[in-house]
């Protein structure tokens, strides 16, 4: 049998999906958390051989929890399964550790034998999502405009950001200019936000 944990701060969408994975002769699911926090204790207490992790939760993110689980359990898959279908997300599931990345919408028959592959070592990736991803391509910000970028996030000042990251408010303008430029955006908030969705500004 393969033991998995769900990992979703929606109970009735956990609930269904541990029903319907149940009905599978080879799965069990031996443990439900709804909090990202809850996880790596839950995988560790259940002896999990898959971790279903969706994206956003309380407490921590599902990214932040399957870099938290390569660290402290390498030997349990993480497989990714969110509502928000979006390339940044599949890059940082991915950087972070993750064997699989698919949407909530994908059929019950699918998701259990995409389980399956996930617990024998293989990368299982939403065929669309992959698409999309490959679409937007590597990221064109240079370290420095990341990292203004990631700091910006918040909604700081750029006396703020040049105070975090110890540079001069000039350079702060223009790393803010450049980043702003490459993503196409017109604000450094849609510039945050265009970065984030396209993968090109991991947590």
């Amino acid at each position: 049998m393969i033991r998995l944990l769900l990992a979703d701060d929606q109970a009735l969408v956990r609930g269904a999906m541990a029903a319907l994975l149940d009905m599978e002769p080879d799965l069990t699911v031996v443990a439900e958390v709804g909090r990202g926090d809850e996880v790596v204790a839950a995988v560790r207490g259940h002896e999990v051989d898959v971790a279903l992790l969706d994206v956003e939760m309380p407490g921590m993110d599902g990214v932040a929890a399957a870099r938290e689980l390569r660290r402290v359990v390498p030997g349990c898959r993480v497989l990714m399964v969110t509502t928000f279908g979006r390339a940044g997300y599949l890059r940082q599931a991915m950087a972070a550790g993750a064997s699989g990345f698919v949407v909530k919408d994908t059929p019950a028959r699918q998701l259990a034998d995409v389980v399956r592959r996930v617990h024998q070592g293989l990368r299982v990736v939403d065929p669309g999502l992959a698409a999309q991803s490959l679409a937007f391509g590597e990221s064109p910000l240079t370290d420095r405009e990341s990292d203004v970028l990631r700091a910006a996030r918040d909604g700081g000042t750029v006396a703020d950001i040049a105070r975090e990251l110890h540079l001069s408010e000039g350079t702060v303008r223009n790393h803010l200019s450049s980043a702003i430029g490459k993503t196409g955006a017109r604000t450094r908030a849609e510039a945050v936000r265009l970065a984030l969705d396209h993968g090109w500004l991991l947590a």
